[in-house]
């Protein structure tokens, strides 16, 4: 069954929820054009979530979600929020769901736990996760170590519950290889970044349009908090501070504020431009459900 099946969309793809990017009315202007549109409550705290909630129920009668991140100091009254909001579905990130999934699902919330390893994809699954989304390390953002090709297939063959790839998925092509892969859905995010009603600064769009196939680096790798981001100055002076030992106090005063600096000030030197490997495929700015249809229409061409 694909994905779409299971939530009502009209196509088996997901927005991944970037924080401080997925607002409420960027979720409903995917939802819309036929994906499953997520509020990133990442750079939340509860109240904030419920008003990105009811802004987005105003703008679309579709199936929404709401990415939670678990170390998130409200993410217990976020878990509350949810039901309250009646939320069609819920993605996880940075922990362990388990002790939300009653409530969640007696509420009728569908439950898709983001991970990195086939170890917490059993887990999950086996606490009544409705689906995994198995995130490869060539998206943007907080990565794991598995690259999508390898991570995929090895949840696929451990859990009975559907998986959604996400990472270095930006087109038709890929869609089909993680459907071959067992996939039943795909999450993208960094081909949204270029979308007319992505949020982001313009200089921030342009930054992910200009970018070349080997334009991303992974900051604090050395320190376990890996991190994929466009080069820039800021980027490039924090891995060379890094690898000269850097403590994470002095390497702070790179990152502090800096996602802030890319997506409302468009600070494409200093700001945290966080975009995955397939930046180098997004060629041009496009309304949200021409980048769909277009990534729809390629894998109906090749399936």
């Amino acid at each position: 069954m694909r994905i779409n099946e299971l939530l009502n969309i009209e196509f088996p793809i997901f927005q991944g929820g970037m924080a401080n990017i997925a607002t409420g009315e960027f979720a409903a202007a995917v939802s819309n054009a036929g994906a499953l549109g997520t509020i990133g409550a990442g750079g939340m705290d509860a109240e904030t979530l419920r008003e990105h909630i009811k802004v987005c129920k105003s703008l679309t009668d579709k199936p929404f979600s709401v990415n939670i991140m678990l170390m998130n100091p409200d993410a217990d009254k976020m878990a509350e929020i949810v039901v309250e909001e009646k939320v069609a579905a819920v993605t996880t990130g940075a922990g362990n769901p388990g002790k939300y999934m009653e409530s969640w699902k007696n509420a009728g919330i569908k439950v898709f736990p983001v991970v990195s390893s086939v170890a917490l994809a059993k887990r999950l699954s086996g606490l009544g996760a409705d689906g995994i989304v198995a995130e490869g390390c060539e998206s943007g953002g907080h990565i794991g170590e598995l690259t999508t090709m390898a991570l995929v297939p090895q949840i696929c063959d451990a859990v009975n519950v559907p998986v959604i790839a996400a990472g270095g998925i930006a087109g038709g092509r890929q869609m089909a290889a993680a459907f071959v892969l067992g996939a039943s859905g795909v999450q993208i995010g960094t081909c949204l970044l270029a979308s007319d009603e992505c949020p982001i600064h313009q200089n921030y769009k342009e930054a992910v349009v200009k970018a070349r196939d080997n334009d991303t680096i992974v900051t604090g790798r050395i320190g376990g908090a890996p991190v994929r981001i466009l080069k820039n100055p800021m980027a490039r002076e924090y891995v060379k501070q890094e690898k000269a030992g850097a403590s994470l106090m002095e390497l702070e005063k790179y990152t502090l504020g800096s996602l802030r600096k890319a997506v409302v000030d468009g600070d494409v030197k200093n700001g945290s431009l966080m975009a995955g490997q397939v930046s180098g495929m997004v060629k041009e700015i496009l309304p949200v459900r021409t980048i769909l249809e277009n990534m729809v229409r390629e894998y109906e061409n090749i399936r």
